[in-house]
């Protein structure tokens, strides 16, 4: 089955002004897709790739996501993961329009404003208060009315105050939800994460898409902000991270089964991406995300 289902979600319209959500993995709510509310997103369990627009990095226990309007999303647990989990995520959905209502008529959130327009790029955060903020989505669960909003303004008024944030996706996305163009790219998205160790070709993924080649460059990048090759590396990068972290294989081993063709080009790549080589990854992802995993078992 297809870990990444092309979707744009569209909630139904009711009087809440938070949805709640909560899941496990593997999950069908873990799937590539977009929706015009805001999204609070708590990882309780697992380490893997955080896709957020144009945006492929890791994730691990305890990371918060905060995603703005239509910016599609999904995380993606690695598959040397072994075995099922119950409760990997903890979400919070809301409606940016009554958050800027709320702040045009008190000046007080203009803070949480301000929050919300830079989700429109994604954001991580770091140095925060887990266990907090893992309540305050507990409240936010079982209350109900007057005190679920109450829980809900000082989680998002605590997030707003903390003081490291990363910006995640270069392109602010601005697709329509009735846009088919997103769902056709979405199929393209789908076959690479599924495919990524194969020789891809642009001409296979615009045959997929149902676009000429041209139009589907055009779009693909319109979409997801990067070009299609730069796209497919970014995922094959993020698969090598994986395997560098989760796994024994020698770096040559990895380079192939993540669809590289040679060793210098993978460096090339995987320094361009990181930041780093491959071996100063794996040092610094067993010294810093091990311990994380180790501490939330």
């Amino acid at each position: 089955m297809s870990i990444i289902e092309p979707e744009i979600e569209v909630l139904e319209a009711n009087a809440h002004s938070v949805r709640y959500l909560e899941h496990g993995w593997p999950d069908p709510l873990c799937r590539w897709h977009s929706h015009k509310e805001c999204e609070l997103h708590l990882i309780l369990d697992t380490q893997g790739k955080a896709f957020v627009g144009d945006y492929i990095g890791d994730f691990g226990p305890k990371s918060l996501f905060l995603t703005g309007p239509n910016l599609p999303h999904n995380w993606i647990t690695d598959e040397f993961w072994d075995g099922p989990v119950t409760h990997r995520d903890m979400v919070i959905q809301f409606d940016q329009d009554r958050i800027i209502k709320l702040a045009s008529a008190f000046g007080e959130f203009s803070d949480v404003s301000r929050l919300i327009e830079r989700s429109r790029s994604g954001l991580e955060f770091f140095d925060f208060d887990f266990d907090w903020v893992r309540n305050k989505f507990v409240q936010v669960r079982d209350l109900s009315g007057t005190y679920q909003m109450l829980a809900f303004i000082e989680l998002l008024t605590y997030v707003t105050g903390i003081p490291s944030a990363k910006e995640l996706s270069l392109v602010k996305m601005q697709q329509n939800v009735g846009d088919t163009r997103h769902a056709r790219i979405a199929i393209v998205i789908d076959y690479i994460v599924e495919h990524f160790a194969e020789n891809l070709k642009v001409e296979t993924a615009a045959e997929l898409s149902g676009m000429s080649p041209q139009t589907f460059s055009r779009n693909f990048q319109a979409v997801t902000g990067r070009r299609f090759v730069e796209f497919v590396n970014r995922v094959r990068i993020g698969e090598a991270c994986g395997m560098l972290y989760a796994t024994e294989l020698q770096i040559t081993e990895i380079c192939h089964k993540a669809g590289f063709k040679n060793l210098a080009n993978f460096n090339r790549h995987f320094l361009k991406v990181k930041s780093m080589t491959p071996s100063e990854y794996r040092d610094i992802a067993r010294k810093d995300l091990v311990p994380q995993l180790e501490a939330a078992q």
